[in-house]
């Protein structure tokens, strides 16, 4: 107990000692320790069987993720017509009836505060308002992780946005995101699109060759968000005449989802290691964003809307507790993106026998 309490003491008078020791723990993650070459040849046997047995339990993997896919399809066609009728009602092209506006009670919905409010009679505004503005650009801005993309010039093209729409690959079992846009001063485009093509190898369904495609944008004169403009006057030396220098570069937007990272080719592949696991970090982050969209935002919309699915999010609840809503499967897909590369290597099932022959 003593000698902790003097540990403690050293840590807590050093606190650089303290981090310099976890940054080295810290880039000692993933690396090999010694252990496993440390083991006994009987013990390494062991070993090699309980990988024959994870290769033969991912073949089980791989068909129920191909069963998932077709199931996430089949419900996908039942839900659309739902999602049609809410994106006419979104954009004033429907109005509910008074049967579809009823609510009943519930301890998943708004606080008593709302429903007192609710039962009150409200009139009608002097000057209506078609559909509910702003939803999408409301829904996406409540969202913590994507709200950090949304930058304060996105927000009046995002308000043109009328409509996100999912849909699956026939080709492989990745989805495509379709966002529908209004007329609007940034560009003519009505429709932007990106794909995610997985791979159904029994590993998780990684993204092939960590590839994302994205769209073109047909920026109006002036209007691009994703570069900014640097001027500066540039003198010639002995004329003393002046001429303006102009120069783009990349600035922050949310319309960079559209332009995806993407890996270099084999030949021009030059990167260093840091080099290689920024570009990895920016894969995982670019994919995060695209299941969050597909999986949260255009199932529960109205739920992010109001910012209740937001009390969720923050909070570690089950799904028995919130139909409409459960980060505990998004939990996993995290834990999954992170061990993808140390399951990639059992992706072929093994045929050999006996079952400690590994190949």
């Amino acid at each position: 107990m003593e000698n902790n309490n003097t540990t403690e003491n050293i840590f807590a008078s050093n606190p650089a000692l303290l981090n310099a020791i976890q940054g080295r723990l810290g880039s000692l993650v993933g690396r090999p320790s010694g252990y496993i070459e440390s083991l006994p040849a009987e013990v390494k046997r062991r070993i090699k069987a309980l990988k024959n047995i994870q290769s033969e339990q991912l073949k089980y993997e791989k068909e129920y993720r191909a069963e998932l896919a077709e199931l996430e399809k089949k419900y996908l066609k039942l839900y659309q017509p739902l999602f049609d009728k809410r994106s006419s009602i979104v954009n004033g092209k429907v109005e509910p009836t008074d049967a579809e506006c009823e609510r009943e009670d519930s301890d998943m919905d708004e606080d008593l505060d709302e429903k007192t409010e609710e039962k009150k009679e409200e009139k009608p505004s002097a000057d209506p308002v078609s559909g509910i503005p702003e939803f999408w650009l409301t829904c996406l801005k409540t969202n913590p992780t994507i709200s950090e993309l949304i930058t304060e010039r996105d927000e009046e093209p995002l308000k043109a946005l009328t409509d996100i729409q999912l849909s699956y690959l026939d080709d492989s079992e990745g989805f495509k995101l379709s966002f529908f846009f209004d007329k609007n001063d940034y560009f003519p485009d009505t429709v932007l699109t990106k794909v995610y093509r997985l791979e159904n190898t029994g590993d998780y369904g990684n993204i092939i060759d960590g590839k994302a495609e994205g769209c073109d944008i047909h920026w109006n004169e002036g209007k691009n968000l994703t570069v900014t403009v640097e001027t500066k006057k540039q003198r010639r030396k002995g004329t003393n005449q002046t001429r303006i220098i102009k120069r783009t570069i990349p600035a922050e937007t949310f319309f960079s989802f559209f332009n995806p990272p993407v890996i270099p080719d084999d030949e021009a592949l030059e990167m260093d290691e840091d080099e290689m696991q920024e570009l990895d970090n920016k894969l995982e982050a670019d994919y995060e964003v695209g299941e969050i969209i597909k999986d949260k935002i255009i199932p529960y919309a109205v739920d992010w809307f109001t910012g209740k699915a937001l009390e969720f999010e923050e909070a570690d609840f089950d799904s028995d507790e919130y139909d409409g809503y459960d980060d505990e499967d998004d939990e996993d897909d995290d834990d999954d993106d992170d061990d993808a590369d140390n399951a990639k290597a059992l992706n072929e099932p093994n045929t050999q026998t006996p079952e400690c022959k590994q190949q």
